[in-house]
């Protein structure tokens, strides 16, 4: 099965590690808003004593699951530049493979939030004529994603000059 996955040449270039960091971040805000809101309405006068203790414990156990599925998942992300295409894999329990050929592609753009930016990380879209076709990478340091930006649009240019 591991070669259903395996990029055609060359070892899978994998996002930064700040990726799950982000993520870990934004599982711990959602948690901590969840668990106020969990408190407010336990506080209620009109509300059942058990409510309280309980919304705390699903809070708990969706904040552990969540923390562990950005574990698992975040370092799964991966891309292999190829001859004529880009290769982009994520997940773990269902794996993904995106093949996208570089004469498809019609252009290229670079997004980061503000959370993004204060981990120093971007995503690159790849964006083709298929609104199918999902070509994402995400938590790419702010150079890589620059230099992958710039080559990608190279050789983009590069096929289309040749139609």
């Amino acid at each position: 099965m591991d070669e259903l996955f395996a990029p055609p040449g060359s070892a899978w270039q994998r996002v930064s590690p700040r990726l799950a960091l982000v993520r870990h971040a934004v599982v711990g805000v959602v948690a901590l808003l969840a668990a106020v809101v969990v408190v407010v309405l336990g506080l209620l006068p009109d509300v059942v004593g058990w409510v309280l203790p309980v919304g705390l414990v699903v809070v708990a156990l969706g904040a552990a699951w969540g923390w562990w599925w950005v574990s698992r998942n975040a370092g799964r992300w991966g891309y292999a530049e190829g001859e004529d295409e880009l290769y982009i894999t994520r997940g773990a329990m269902f794996q993904t493979l995106v093949v996208v050929p570089y004469g498809r592609m019609q252009f290229v753009d670079v997004q980061a939030g503000p959370v993004e930016q204060l981990a120093g990380i971007a995503s690159v879209h790849l964006h083709t004529a298929s609104p199918g076709t999902s070509a994402r990478i995400p938590g790419l340091p702010a150079a890589e994603a620059a230099r992958l930006r710039d080559r990608l649009t190279a050789v983009g240019e590069g096929w289309t000059a040749g139609l």
